[in-house]
Protein backbone atom coordinates (compact mmCIF):
# COMPACT_ATOMS: atom_id res chain seq x y z
CA UNK A 1 0.00 0.00 0.00
CA UNK A 2 1.19 3.15 -1.08
CA UNK A 3 1.79 6.57 0.82
CA UNK A 4 -0.91 7.97 -2.39
CA UNK A 5 -3.41 4.66 -1.34
CA UNK A 6 -3.24 5.66 2.33
CA UNK A 7 -3.54 9.50 1.91
CA UNK A 8 -6.88 8.22 -0.10
CA UNK A 9 -8.59 6.02 2.77
CA UNK A 10 -11.49 7.26 4.54
CA UNK A 11 -11.66 7.14 8.04
CA UNK A 12 -14.24 3.83 7.83
CA UNK A 13 -12.08 1.94 5.72
CA UNK A 14 -8.61 2.77 8.07
CA UNK A 15 -10.46 0.93 10.88
CA UNK A 16 -11.85 -1.01 8.81
CA UNK A 17 -8.16 -2.80 8.11
CA UNK A 18 -6.91 -1.92 11.33
CA UNK A 19 -9.75 -3.39 13.59
CA UNK A 20 -12.39 -5.03 11.40
CA UNK A 21 -16.15 -4.04 10.64
CA UNK A 22 -17.01 -3.36 14.21
CA UNK A 23 -14.44 -0.92 14.31
CA UNK A 24 -15.54 0.88 10.82
CA UNK A 25 -19.49 0.46 12.00
CA UNK A 26 -18.24 2.72 15.00
CA UNK A 27 -16.63 5.28 12.86
CA UNK A 28 -19.73 5.16 10.70
CA UNK A 29 -22.18 6.02 14.31
CA UNK A 30 -19.50 8.84 15.02
CA UNK A 31 -19.99 10.20 12.13
CA UNK A 32 -23.44 10.48 12.20
CA UNK A 33 -23.90 11.64 15.82
CA UNK A 34 -21.19 14.60 14.61
CA UNK A 35 -23.67 15.28 12.07
CA UNK A 36 -26.40 15.50 14.57
CA UNK A 37 -28.11 12.48 12.64
CA UNK A 38 -27.98 10.25 16.14
CA UNK A 39 -28.32 10.49 19.59
CA UNK A 40 -28.02 7.89 22.49
CA UNK A 41 -31.04 5.89 23.39
CA UNK A 42 -31.69 3.33 26.64
CA UNK A 43 -28.13 2.88 27.44
CA UNK A 44 -25.85 0.70 25.20
CA UNK A 45 -27.88 2.04 22.37
CA UNK A 46 -28.48 4.76 19.39
CA UNK A 47 -31.37 6.37 17.86
CA UNK A 48 -31.98 8.09 14.52
CA UNK A 49 -32.66 11.98 15.75
CA UNK A 50 -34.98 14.46 13.80
CA UNK A 51 -32.70 15.92 11.85
CA UNK A 52 -33.00 14.82 8.16
CA UNK A 53 -29.50 13.27 6.92
CA UNK A 54 -30.31 14.44 3.64
CA UNK A 55 -29.85 17.80 4.13
CA UNK A 56 -26.05 16.98 5.78
CA UNK A 57 -23.62 19.16 4.02
CA UNK A 58 -21.65 16.58 2.64
CA UNK A 59 -22.62 13.20 1.95
CA UNK A 60 -22.66 10.55 4.51
CA UNK A 61 -20.23 7.64 3.43
CA UNK A 62 -21.63 4.67 2.61
CA UNK A 63 -21.32 2.79 5.48
CA UNK A 64 -22.95 5.68 7.31
CA UNK A 65 -25.76 5.98 5.08
CA UNK A 66 -26.70 1.99 5.96
CA UNK A 67 -26.00 2.28 9.39
CA UNK A 68 -28.44 5.33 9.94
CA UNK A 69 -30.99 3.45 7.41
CA UNK A 70 -30.88 0.49 9.75
CA UNK A 71 -32.24 2.71 13.04
CA UNK A 72 -35.11 2.08 12.20
CA UNK A 73 -35.10 1.45 16.18
CA UNK A 74 -32.35 1.73 19.10
CA UNK A 75 -29.82 -0.58 18.39
CA UNK A 76 -26.63 -1.48 20.09
CA UNK A 77 -23.49 -1.43 18.17
CA UNK A 78 -23.16 -5.18 18.19
CA UNK A 79 -26.73 -5.23 16.64
CA UNK A 80 -25.59 -2.71 14.13
CA UNK A 81 -22.71 -5.06 12.78
CA UNK A 82 -25.06 -7.74 12.64
CA UNK A 83 -27.54 -6.13 10.25
CA UNK A 84 -28.13 -7.51 6.52
CA UNK A 85 -27.69 -3.99 5.01
CA UNK A 86 -24.71 -2.74 7.08
CA UNK A 87 -22.72 -6.01 6.41
CA UNK A 88 -23.51 -5.77 2.47
CA UNK A 89 -21.97 -2.50 2.69
CA UNK A 90 -19.52 -3.53 4.54
CA UNK A 91 -18.87 -6.09 1.96
CA UNK A 92 -18.88 -3.41 -0.61
CA UNK A 93 -16.23 -1.58 0.91
CA UNK A 94 -13.94 -4.43 0.76
CA UNK A 95 -14.08 -4.47 -2.86
CA UNK A 96 -11.64 -1.70 -3.72
CA UNK A 97 -9.70 -2.43 -1.00
CA UNK A 98 -8.94 -5.89 -2.07
CA UNK A 99 -8.43 -4.73 -5.69
CA UNK A 100 -5.55 -2.04 -4.35
CA UNK A 101 -3.74 -5.39 -2.26
CA UNK A 102 -5.18 -4.29 0.67
CA UNK A 103 -6.96 -7.11 1.65
CA UNK A 104 -6.24 -10.73 0.88
CA UNK A 105 -8.45 -13.64 -0.37
CA UNK A 106 -10.29 -15.55 0.57
CA UNK A 107 -10.95 -14.41 3.95
CA UNK A 108 -10.61 -10.48 3.07
CA UNK A 109 -8.10 -9.96 6.24
CA UNK A 110 -5.49 -7.15 6.42
CA UNK A 111 -2.74 -7.79 4.15
CA UNK A 112 0.34 -7.64 5.99
CA UNK A 113 1.45 -4.38 4.08
CA UNK A 114 -1.88 -2.27 4.77
CA UNK A 115 -0.98 -3.48 8.67
CA UNK A 116 1.85 -1.73 8.28
CA UNK A 117 0.57 1.18 6.71
CA UNK A 118 -2.24 1.55 9.20
CA UNK A 119 0.56 1.37 12.28
CA UNK A 120 2.55 4.45 10.30
CA UNK A 121 -0.47 5.84 10.45
CA UNK A 122 -0.99 5.91 14.09
CA UNK A 123 2.96 7.23 14.53
CA UNK A 124 1.97 10.37 11.89
CA UNK A 125 -1.22 10.91 13.95
CA UNK A 126 -0.74 10.20 17.36
CA UNK A 127 -4.14 10.54 19.47
CA UNK A 128 -5.01 14.63 20.07
CA UNK A 129 -4.35 16.01 23.34
CA UNK A 130 -7.97 17.67 23.09
CA UNK A 131 -11.08 17.86 20.72
CA UNK A 132 -10.64 21.52 20.57
CA UNK A 133 -10.17 22.70 17.35
CA UNK A 134 -10.51 19.90 15.36
CA UNK A 135 -12.28 19.26 12.35
CA UNK A 136 -15.43 16.52 12.20
CA UNK A 137 -12.74 14.71 9.67
CA UNK A 138 -9.83 14.41 12.28
CA UNK A 139 -11.85 13.48 14.78
CA UNK A 140 -13.27 10.49 12.55
CA UNK A 141 -9.75 9.84 11.67
CA UNK A 142 -8.71 9.63 15.12
CA UNK A 143 -11.24 7.16 16.61
CA UNK A 144 -10.15 5.10 13.23
CA UNK A 145 -6.52 4.66 14.32
CA UNK A 146 -6.79 4.75 17.93
CA UNK A 147 -10.17 3.24 19.02
CA UNK A 148 -11.55 3.57 22.42
CA UNK A 149 -8.95 6.28 23.37
CA UNK A 150 -9.99 8.34 20.82
CA UNK A 151 -13.58 7.74 21.60
CA UNK A 152 -12.97 8.46 24.97
CA UNK A 153 -11.74 12.05 24.23
CA UNK A 154 -13.35 13.18 20.94
CA UNK A 155 -16.48 12.00 22.07
CA UNK A 156 -16.59 11.05 25.63
CA UNK A 157 -20.49 11.68 26.77
CA UNK A 158 -21.74 10.07 23.38
CA UNK A 159 -19.69 7.11 23.40
CA UNK A 160 -20.62 5.61 26.65
CA UNK A 161 -24.09 6.54 26.42
CA UNK A 162 -24.30 4.61 23.28
CA UNK A 163 -22.25 1.63 24.06
CA UNK A 164 -18.89 2.48 21.70
CA UNK A 165 -16.72 2.07 24.84
CA UNK A 166 -16.40 0.37 28.01
CA UNK A 167 -17.24 1.82 31.43
CA UNK A 168 -14.22 2.47 33.56
CA UNK A 169 -14.26 0.11 36.83
CA UNK A 170 -12.71 2.64 39.32
CA UNK A 171 -10.54 1.04 42.09
CA UNK A 172 -8.47 1.74 45.02
CA UNK A 173 -8.93 1.40 48.94
CA UNK A 174 -10.14 4.68 49.39
CA UNK A 175 -12.98 4.54 46.87
CA UNK A 176 -13.93 1.08 48.12
CA UNK A 177 -14.09 2.41 51.42
CA UNK A 178 -16.49 5.07 50.91
CA UNK A 179 -18.14 2.69 47.82
CA UNK A 180 -21.90 1.87 48.33
CA UNK A 181 -20.41 -1.56 48.01
CA UNK A 182 -17.71 -1.81 50.61
CA UNK A 183 -20.69 -2.13 52.94
CA UNK A 184 -21.20 -5.75 52.14
CA UNK A 185 -17.77 -6.76 51.18
CA UNK A 186 -17.63 -6.06 47.39
CA UNK A 187 -15.04 -4.77 45.01
CA UNK A 188 -14.42 -1.93 43.11
CA UNK A 189 -17.61 0.17 42.58
CA UNK A 190 -18.72 0.73 38.40
CA UNK A 191 -19.10 4.80 37.47
CA UNK A 192 -19.59 6.19 34.45
CA UNK A 193 -16.14 7.40 33.23
CA UNK A 194 -17.73 11.00 32.38
CA UNK A 195 -18.72 11.39 35.75
CA UNK A 196 -18.81 10.54 39.20
CA UNK A 197 -22.72 11.05 39.48
CA UNK A 198 -23.18 10.04 35.98
CA UNK A 199 -24.05 13.92 35.40
CA UNK A 200 -20.66 13.90 32.87
CA UNK A 201 -19.01 17.13 32.69
CA UNK A 202 -18.68 20.08 30.19
CA UNK A 203 -17.92 19.34 26.91
CA UNK A 204 -18.96 22.07 24.71
CA UNK A 205 -16.22 24.40 22.91
CA UNK A 206 -15.01 21.09 21.00
CA UNK A 207 -16.67 21.69 17.74
CA UNK A 208 -15.00 20.72 14.62
CA UNK A 209 -16.05 22.26 11.44
CA UNK A 210 -17.96 20.12 9.87
CA UNK A 211 -21.37 19.40 10.22
CA UNK A 212 -20.91 20.14 14.41
CA UNK A 213 -24.95 18.87 15.46
CA UNK A 214 -23.38 16.31 17.51
CA UNK A 215 -21.77 19.00 19.96
CA UNK A 216 -19.38 17.26 21.88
Amino acid sequence: MSDGTAARLEPHEIALLGEGPRAAVTVAVVELHLRGLVEPGQPGTVRASVADAVSAERPLSPLARAVYAALREPAGPKTLVKDPDVRVAVARMRIPLAEAGLLRYPRLGATRGARRQVRDLRQRHPLPASRRGLTDHERLLAVALHGEAALRRMVPRFALRAGLVRRAEVGGKRLLKHSPRSANGGGGHLYWAWGWDGSGGDESGGGGSGGGGGGE
